[in-house]
């Protein structure tokens, strides 16, 4: 019978020759005649015919990589497969992570805004904007106020001086039906340092601990002097 071992790489090689990554082959799925084969830490084990690399690769109980099919010989490397994968999508999934979600935050305006519903929502934006999402700015025209859209224009403008610290305009103001609006975007400086908290906040998640698992609660006092008491009469 067989090693377990061997047993196994023999069932892995035989997936592997099935499926796997199209654009890296492994164990019986490598075509050349001769590779050269890199060790698992990463040592230089010289040009060998593949029935060696891959009796090489049994007798560590790693996997036969083919990492540079262009080169003559092919270069492959030795290494647990399955592990590598699993890293990179785990990789792959922590960079999607941290990577910022942009919404569109919508505000809304009226062309007799108050002043003080005005510095409101401007301070509410500039929130949005140094977050990293972007400020779509609505003028809403009732009634007669759509003959006055210089109004709409002027408080559009008023909102691009105030927030130009934090803020580009993306869109100019354009007019739909009764709606006047433009997207301001955050500036690069800002929306770098919205990616890079977005970032740190990521790591910071990652590499925060696991709560502790709660421990049973030790006995009451009274409870436990009861038991003394009732083991020291015991005859």
């Amino acid at each position: 019978m067989k090693p377990i071992s061997e047993e196994s790489h023999i069932i892995r090689d035989q997936r592997s020759s099935r499926g796997g990554s199209r654009d890296q082959r492994t164990n019986r799925r490598i075509r050349a005649r001769e590779v050269r084969v890199v060790g698992a830490d990463g040592s230089q084990l010289g040009v060998m015919p593949l029935e060696a690399a891959l009796e090489r690769a049994r007798s560590e109980g790693l996997d036969l990589v083919e990492i540079s099919p262009m080169a003559s010989p092919p270069v492959c490397k030795l290494m647990d497969y399955g592990k590598f994968k699993y890293e990179e999508k785990k990789k792959a999934s922590e960079s999607k992570r941290a990577q910022l979600k942009v919404e569109l935050k919508e505000v809304k305006l009226r062309p007799k805004t108050e002043e003080h519903d005005y510095e409101f929502k401007v301070r509410n934006m500039r929130r949005f904007l140094e977050e990293g999402n972007k400020a779509k700015v609505v003028i809403q025209f009732r009634g007669r106020e759509i003959t006055h859209r210089e109004q709409g224009t002027a408080i559009l403008d008023d909102v691009a001086k105030d927030l130009k610290e934090v803020a580009v305009i993306e869109q100019a103001p354009r007019m739909e039906g009764r709606l006047m609006f433009m997207i301001l975007a955050p500036t690069p400086k800002v929306a770098q340092r919205a990616r890079e908290l977005a970032r740190q906040a990521a790591l910071s998640a990652k590499r925060a601990p696991s709560a502790p698992k709660s421990e049973e609660p030790a006995e009451s006092a009274p409870e436990a002097d009861m038991q003394q008491d009732a083991h020291s009469a015991a005859p």
